[in-house]
């Protein structure tokens, strides 16, 4: 992926997120579709919505080595102090896992008994440059490492916050050494079409990421529960007049962004809504090159 989007190709990218439990088959199985439509990378969450999963790091492992796709492992830096942070970066790499986008992470709701605390030793744009580091071949505290990594290094971007809040962050991001940034699921093309304008001058390349919405009530918890993703009550009136056809309808909406600003951005990432990897490959497969 760094090759493709250092030559100004197009990429898509699809999230695979790991499973709630102990069997990896189906997420493979996602993996394998995504690829056979053509993504040029699988993206797979971490611990998504601050809920147990399997390890990030152990899928993504499994994906390129049984499905033979290159990955972007997420990272959040809310779960793991400074020295796991490191330690996992370096077993990532020791792997063979070399893109890591790094994330804040959902704050964590525990329910009854069970209560999860968000660690945030580090920031994002924190762990941005602790990789960095690394590629020049030193750890955090600035001792040198046995050999120097290779890490590509990406960040998020939410082109529905304020823009000069966002230029701000976005700027610290590229100072610490970020390589790519992706976005929040977007359904709107008018503020992803500010945001590339008002990040052109930086060069970063920008992945917008889509989520084809299922129902009206998949919209709803979407728009109610993913930070930084907002969805226009148009968008959801079109999915709720829908009906049954909302899977139709969902993902016309997200091409019509994609059309709208696909000469503005790098590539796209296409996320899956309740692990329907039917509809991403669907999308995937229909994106111009």
């Amino acid at each position: 992926m760094r090759e493709k989007l250092a030559a100004g190709r197009f990429v898509v990218t699809a999230e695979v997120d790991p499973p709630r439990g102990l069997d990896p088959q189906r997420a493979l199985e996602g993996a394998a579709l995504l690829t056979e439509a053509g993504v040029d990378a699988v993206n797979v969450g971490d611990t998504p919505l601050a809920r147990p999963h399997m390890s990030a790091i152990a899928l993504a492992t499994m994906i390129q080595q049984q499905v033979g796709i290159e990955t972007i492992v997420h990272c959040v830096t809310r779960d793991r102090n400074l020295l796991a942070l490191q330690a996992d970066l370096l077993g990532m790499h020791a792997l063979g896992l070399r893109n890591v986008l790094c994330l804040r992470g959902h704050v964590p709701r525990g329910t009854g008994s069970t209560r999860f605390a968000g660690v945030w030793d580090v920031t994002p744009v924190g762990l941005i440059g602790i990789l960095k580091g690394m590629n020049e071949g030193v750890d955090a505290a600035g001792e040198r490492l046995d050999e120097a990594t290779s890490f590509f290094i990406g960040g998020a971007a939410t082109p529905s916050a304020p823009l000069e809040v966002e230029e701000k962050l976005m700027r610290e991001k590229k100072e610490a050494g970020v390589d790519f940034v992706i976005t929040q699921p977007m359904y709107d093309a008018a503020p992803v079409e500010r945001y590339a304008e008002a990040m052109a001058p930086l060069e970063i390349p920008i992945i917008l990421a889509v989520m084809p919405l299922l129902s009206h009530r998949n919209a709803e918890f979407i728009d109610r529960e993913m930070k930084g993703v907002s969805i226009p009550e148009e968008v959801q009136e079109r999915i709720r007049r829908a009906g049954d056809e909302a899977p139709a309808e969902g993902l016309k909406i997200v091409r019509e962004v994609i059309e709208a600003v696909r000469d503005k951005v790098s590539g796209v990432c296409v996320m899956s809504s309740l692990g329907r990897f039917d509809v991403a490959a669907e999308l995937v497969a229909s994106i111009p090159r």
